[in-house]
């Protein structure tokens, strides 16, 4: 890919203006809009502040492929609790936002009614080495005090996410349960079924 597209595609991306990136990296708008018409190329320093503003390495600027999966865009996520001894089952739809390595999770709705215990939630996970992701979520309902830390293993072609959660909620202070997230609802249920299975089967 030529830094032509990679600055056009990147900046869309982040939701930048050419005139947001320019102001971002230092550089005259009309400077951008000549690199995005491949027009021009920037001299290294500049080519450096560009590419820390779109919150890439200088080389995917160039157009070398970091061969990172990306993970942003509408997931379902699946969460294995227990409430009086019974295994209960939240599968709710996620929103994942990347910028590097570092994604940002928020709810687009409760996985169970308000009644049931379901609540809205936030969190941020940081891939490592393309492979395992870690990271923290919390309650976003003022009365819910849930919060605690994800563990994520990443499948090879980035469509499924499985590990496990450990937090507080209404059951205790370290309460425990496996996780999955996946690209559909029935995948993300799935993930959960395979992780108890060999749980069982160890």
């Amino acid at each position: 890919m030529e830094m032509a597209d990679v600055l056009r595609q990147r900046r869309a991306e982040l939701g930048m203006s050419q005139v947001d990136l320019a102001t971002a990296a230092g550089v005259d708008k009309r400077q951008i809009r000549r690199y995005e018409a491949g027009e021009q190329q920037p001299v290294l320093s500049v080519a450096v502040a560009i590419a820390n503003a779109l919150k890439i390495s200088v080389g995917e600027l160039a157009g070398i492929p970091s061969h990172k999966v990306n993970l942003s865009g509408d997931w379902w996520t699946s969460w294995q609790s227990f409430k009086d001894s019974q295994e209960v089952i939240a599968v709710q739809p996620v929103q994942l936002r990347q910028q590097g390595d570092l994604i940002s999770l928020q709810t687009i709705a409760r996985g169970r009614p308000v009644e049931d215990g379901g609540y809205h939630w936030r969190g941020e996970l940081r891939v490592w080495d393309n492979e395992v992701l870690m990271g923290w979520y919390a309650a976003d309902d003022g009365s819910i005090r849930s919060k605690g830390t994800l563990y994520f293993v990443l499948h090879p072609h980035g469509q499924r996410l499985e590990g496990r959660w450990v937090g507080m909620s209404h059951d205790g202070k370290i309460v425990t349960g496996f996780g999955g997230m996946a690209r559909t609802e029935d995948e993300a249920r799935d993930a959960i079924t395979k992780l108890r299975d060999q749980k069982e089967a160890a």
